[in-house]
């Protein structure tokens, strides 16, 4: 089943953390889905922001536990993407934030 590229990115990532990587060494961070490979998420920020992408790196964080009253359950997790583009490439949207 072939997905879209805004299925596969959810949302960026705009931490102080991440904006010193951007300016330093060419890496922006976004949310994707759980169930997205690094070959997907490659394409999907080559396409929708058209850039050239050379490493992608993933991590998934899982949800913390909450409790409300006497029931206790996790909230959702989440899966990051981080992306190193190619020398001189740039994504628009994170400049000026």
């Amino acid at each position: 089943m072939k997905r879209d590229a805004t299925d596969i990115i959810l949302r960026p990532l705009l931490t102080e953390k991440v904006s010193g990587l951007q300016e330093t060494l060419n890496l922006y961070a976004f949310e994707v889905r759980k169930d997205a490979n690094k070959v997907e998420i490659k394409l999907a920020v080559q396409k929708l922001f058209n850039v050239h992408v050379d490493d992608v790196k993933t991590l998934v964080t899982p949800g913390k536990w909450k409790r409300l009253g006497r029931s206790t359950g996790r909230t959702t997790g989440t899966k990051k993407a981080i992306v190193t583009l190619r020398q001189g490439d740039r994504i628009e949207l994170f400049e000026g934030v």
